[in-house]
C-alpha cells in the first residue's frame, strides 16, 4: 500500500534555490511504498501557506509535513525587507511572532479538521552557521514557537532545528557572517547554477557553508538532514 505525502512550505520545499528534500526522503523507502506531492512556493510567510490549502485538503494524504516560519523569522532580523516582502507576497499586516503563531495554529487547526492525515510541524533550518548570531537565534526562536504550537494542536514536532545544530557543533565550521539573500542575490545563485553549471553544493562548498548555499536554502548535507528527520519523526511509523 502506498503512502500518501503531502509537503507544505517554501523555498525550501520548493527546491529551486535549495537542494531538494523529497529525493532523499523518497529513497528512505522501497520503491512505490511512498508517492510526494510539493506544496512549496518561495518566500511563503505562514500567512500566505493557510490561504492556499484547499489544494491539499481536496484530495487529502495520508501524511502531512509542514516545513514554514523561515521568512517569517528572515524577517524579525535587521537589514531584512519587510516592506517589500509584504507588497510581494500581499501581507495584510506586518510580520510579527505573534501573528506567525496565531497562522501555523491555523494551519494546524483546518488540517486536523479537514483531513485524517499524520501531522508533522518541522522546526526550522538554522539561519546561519554562527550559532551564536542573531540569525540562527530568531530561528531557534520561531523553533520554539512551532513547538509550541505542535504541542497546542496535538499534531507532532519534528526537530530539524536541533539536528542542525547538533551537526553544526560537530563540523566546527568558519564563522562566515550571515547575511540577507537579496532578489539580486538569489538570482546569482540561479546563473550559478544554470549557466555555469555549479552544483549548489558546489557553490555552498566555495563560501564556506556547510549546511547552507548562502545561509538559508539547503545544500546536499542539509536537505538530507530534512529528510531524515521527516522519516524518523513522522513517515517511518506511517509507512
Amino acid at each position: 500500500m502506498t503512502t500518501r505525502v503531502a509537503c507544505l512550505g517554501d523555498s525550501l520545499t520548493r527546491a529551486q534555490f535549495s537542494v531538494d528534500y523529497l529525493g532523499p526522503l523518497e529513497r528512505c523507502h522501497a520503491p512505490g511504498d511512498v508517492r510526494l506531492a510539493r506544496f512549496g512556493v518561495n518566500g511563503d510567510f505562514a500567512y500566505n501557506l493557510l490561504q492556499r490549502l484547499d489544494a491539499v485538503v481536496a484530495d487529502p494524504p495520508d501524511v502531512i509535513t509542514v516545513l514554514v516560519g523561515t521568512n517569517d523569522a528572515r524577517a524579525s532580523l535587521a537589514g531584512y525587507a519587510v516592506e517589500q516582502a509584504m507588497k510581494r507576497k500581499k501581507l495584510p499586516e506586518r510580520p510579527s511572532a505573534g501573528w506567525f503563531q496565531q497562522c501555523l495554529g491555523d494551519v494546524v487547526a483546518r488540517l486536523r479538521a479537514e483531513t485524517d492525515a499524520a501531522i508533522g510541524l518541522l522546526s526550522l533550518p538554522v539561519l546561519g552557521q554562527r550559532l551564536d548570531g542573531a540569525a540562527a537565534h530568531a530561528s531557534l526562536a520561531y523553533s520554539r514557537m512551532i513547538a509550541e504550537v505542535a504541542a497546542t494542536g496535538g499534531v507532532a514536532y519534528l526537530p530539524l532545528h536541533e539536528r542542525q545544530t547538533e551537526e553544526l557543533r560537530e563540523a566546527d565550521p568558519p564563522p562566515v557572517p550571515y547575511r540577507e539573500v537579496t532578489p539580486a542575490a538569489g538570482l546569482g545563485v540561479l546563473l550559478q547554477h544554470a549557466v555555469l553549471r555549479r552544483s549548489l553544493d558546489t557553490i555552498s562548498r566555495r563560501r564556506g557553508l556547510v549546511l547552507t548555499t548562502d545561509h538559508i536554502h539547503q545544500n546536499s548535507r542539509g536537505a538530507g538532514l530534512i529528510a531524515e528527520v521527516i522519516d524518523a519523526g513522522l513517515l517511518a511509523r506511517s509507512v
